[in-house]
């Protein structure tokens, strides 16, 4: 058996759990709920930024940081024709707008076992300063159990997540990534 048939057998058994896949597994034990509200699952992301809801994103860095500074680095045409579209229609919608921040970090692109492209952003030296928040994300099972017996949920839709919540106007400069074409 060659390798490419394994890493087809691991990708298509990961898909399995993730996103829209769900929906085409009747034996996943989320199908029917997902099934039965499909008219508030979406499988496109949002194309304007969300209401103001009074709450913001902030980023908190540590005392004495100046500047989160990385080079943009080459890439291939192919990550830059998809890139560019990307950040197009982001900028069309106003999503993004154009930057002169002291602050940027790089763009690239990953292939998802789909076969489409994952945009990244090389926040490493951001993250690095940034106070951690305190508030720990719980782990799913345990999520799970204390849902037993509850009869109202709600969801947060994680489609194109990061424009899901507006930042503080503060911190917007500290976002700047540069891409093959500019930075925004």
């Amino acid at each position: 058996m060659g390798p490419e048939v394994l890493e087809d057998k691991r990708t298509s058994k990961r898909q399995t759990r993730y996103g829209a896949a769900i929906l085409k597994n009747p034996s996943d034990p989320y199908y029917a709920l997902l099934k039965e509200f499909s008219d508030v699952v979406s499988d496109d992301p949002p194309s304007v930024l969300p209401p103001d809801r009074n709450v913001r994103h902030e980023i908190d860095l540590v005392p004495g940081t100046k500047y989160c500074t990385t080079r943009q680095w080459p890439l291939p045409k192919e990550q830059v024709d998809v890139i560019d579209a990307f950040f197009a229609a982001k900028h069309a919608a106003g999503m993004v707008r154009e930057s002169k921040s002291p602050h940027s970090s790089p763009t690239f692109c990953v292939r998802k076992p789909n076969g489409k492209w994952r945009m990244v952003h090389a926040f490493n030296k951001l993250n690095a300063v940034t106070i951690p928040a305190s508030t720990p994300i719980p782990r799913k099972d345990v999520f799970q159990n204390n849902m037993a017996g509850c009869t109202i949920f709600s969801a947060l839709g994680m489609v194109d997540g990061y424009y899901q919540l507006l930042m503080r106007e503060s911190d917007i400069p500290l976002t700047a990534v540069s891409t093959p074409s500019g930075m925004l």
